[in-house]
Order: C-alpha cells, then sequence, then structure tokens
C-alpha cells in the first residue's frame, strides 16, 4: 500500500503564495505519476494539475494557469505545487494522488491512491 502525505497548507491573504508538498512512501512503483485535486466547500473534487514521471508532461486546470506550477522529485518520491497570486475561490482542501505508469491523466477517476487532503484558505 502506498501512503501519500501532504503538507504546506495554511492561512493566506489573497495575493500570497503557498508550497504544497506530498510524500510517497509504502510499496514502491518503479514508474508513477502524480497530481493534486480540490474540493471546495459544497463542489465536487476537481482537478488542478497533473505531472508524469519524467516531469515532462503536466496539465494544469485553467483556473490555475499561470499561478500554480507542479514539479517532483523522484529520488525523494516527493511532488509539489507552488501556488502564488493565490485567490478567494482556491480555498480548498487539496489532495495528492498517485497512479502507476507514465501517464498523468487529468482525471480523478485514474489515480488510485490518494492522501488525506491539506486545508488552504485564502482570505479576501
Amino acid at each position: 500500500q502506498v501512503r501519500l502525505v501532504e503538507s504546506g497548507g495554511g492561512v493566506v491573504q489573497a495575493g500570497g503564495s503557498l508550497r504544497l508538498s506530498c510524500a510517497a512512501s509504502g510499496r514502491a512503483f518503479s514508474i508513477y505519476a502524480m497530481g493534486w485535486f480540490r474540493r471546495a466547500p459544497g463542489k465536487e473534487r476537481e482537478f488542478v494539475a497533473t505531472i508524469s514521471w519524467s516531469g515532462s508532461a503536466t496539465n494544469y486546470a485553467d483556473s490555475v494557469k499561470g499561478r500554480f506550477t507542479i514539479s517532483r522529485n523522484n529520488p525523494r518520491n516527493t511532488v509539489y505545487l507552488q501556488m502564488n497570486n493565490l485567490k478567494p475561490e482556491d480555498t480548498a482542501v487539496y489532495y495528492c494522488a498517485l497512479k502507476p505508469g507514465s501517464d498523468a491523466p487529468t482525471s480523478d477517476t485514474r489515480y488510485n491512491n490518494w492522501g488525506q487532503g491539506t486545508q488552504v484558505t485564502v482570505s479576501s
């Protein structure tokens, strides 16, 4: 079983920045893609960003393009989400996800390993 632990959430004012981290441990996959998804109060979970095993392919939701950057450090089994120019509508619980294989789809149904989530609150 893979264990994913997110960190870096918190409260920030609009226009501020946060950096989320997600460390994977446990069962080892030789190649895996990772992603970030979020769930705002009263809404469904939605795609934020995903990254392929090599890091050469990334995907972003239109709402975060130009503001968020996903990256990964494979020797550390860690994925990051740098969030800049945060907006109140970014307020949500952010979840890290992992799937075996190199491709990084944007559908959460393709990911079968999930973290517990970290709260991000952006005040106006």
